[in-house]
């Protein structure tokens, strides 16, 4: 097994200037530098994954960045991320980025220092100084549960509008007309202001008014977010037959509060999820809720990925496909 005392023995330089051009330090010549490569690459001497950078231009790792949105919805992409990463030999730098956003310009640049191969950048606003530090790495981006209408990066999501929309008809369907909305960020515009936008197109497309009154917001999307909206919800528009959470963490902690103001459920109120994390299956009663294929969306986005990386092809942005699973939480009026 070649060391470093062998490639600096090889290049005819010493020990501290084969690890000054390792690390990308200056005080060496052009001409030593590439004496010190040809030796790594004739010994074989890959230490770390920047020495193999060096001579395969290549780091075989790639960085993906989550808000804080819910550690089980990260969970379910990430799976379907390093499944993917591990077919290819690759690495995952995972960089949580906080809710609103202010690590991101931090974690940006470790991931350029590690000189990752690539970047999946999953439910956050992608704001200009995060396309402009993207486009300097000058590596593939993929966007997950995400779109920029401004930047021009493939994305792949469902659409929430239509799955919202989804949603509340089912509802509607089961014989509920007063329906409350436990949404996440009023301003959010991935998948606060959609879901709301589905939510209510549903309602006036059945006949149905829309009232202010019959939504709260959440500043997340987490369960401790939404524990307290129940509640508000209620005591704003206590005749709601059912309610349409804006995700499965939500709905849980809308079940939590029913549970603690004595209301049954599905019998007195009526609890309607999205995403479809294992939770939902496991609440009593388990939640009937729209499901977004979460691991499949991080298996097809790294694939993107990695088609961008290895063959260099431009790639389309998907719309995956939701559905909804009925289980016990939604109660027929009709």
């Amino acid at each position: 097994m070649p060391t470093i005392k062998d490639v600096a023995r090889r290049a005819n330089v010493s020990v501290a200037t084969v690890s000054r051009i390792l690390n990308n330090l200056p005080g060496y010549s052009q001409e030593t530098k590439e004496r010190v490569l040809k030796a790594i690459e004739e010994l074989g001497y890959y230490p770390n994954a920047l020495a193999r950078g060096l001579v395969s231009k290549k780091t075989n790792s790639i960085g993906v960045l989550f808000p804080s949105v819910s550690s089980m919805f990260s969970a379910e992409i990430l799976g379907g991320i390093e499944q993917v990463a591990h077919e290819r030999d690759s690495s995952v730098i995972v960089c949580h980025t906080a809710y609103n956003g202010t690590r991101t310009m931090k974690y940006l640049g470790l991931l350029r220092e590690k000189q990752i191969d690539g970047v999946i950048f999953v439910s956050e606003v992608l704001k200009e100084e995060y396309y402009q530090a993207l486009s300097e790495m000058d590596v593939p981006v993929v966007l997950v549960s995400t779109k920029s209408e401004r930047f021009p990066l493939p994305y792949v999501k469902v659409d929430d509008r239509s799955a919202a929309y989804s949603a509340t008809s089912y509802l509607i369907e089961k014989g509920h007309r007063r329906i409350g909305m436990i949404s996440g960020n009023r301003s959010d515009p991935i998948a606060g202001i959609p879901r709301v936008e589905g939510y209510q197109a549903a309602l006036q497309d059945h006949g149905i008014p829309v009232c202010d009154r019959y939504i709260v917001y959440a500043d997340g999307f987490g369960f401790d977010k939404g524990l307290q909206c129940l509640p508000l919800l209620l005591s704003r528009a206590p005749e709601i037959t059912a309610v349409f959470a804006a995700s499965d963490e939500m709905a849980v902690a809308a079940l939590s509060a029913a549970n603690k103001l004595g209301i049954k459920v599905p019998d007195e109120l009526s609890v309607m999820g999205y995403d479809n994390l294992r939770i939902a299956e496991m609440t009593v009663p388990s939640l009937t809720t729209v499901v977004q294929p979460l691991r499949e969306m991080g298996e097809t986005a790294a694939r993107m990925l990695f088609g961008m990386m290895e063959e260099g092809e431009a790639v389309k942005s998907r719309i995956m496909p939701h559905r909804i699973v009925e289980r016990e939480s939604v109660k027929a009026l009709n």
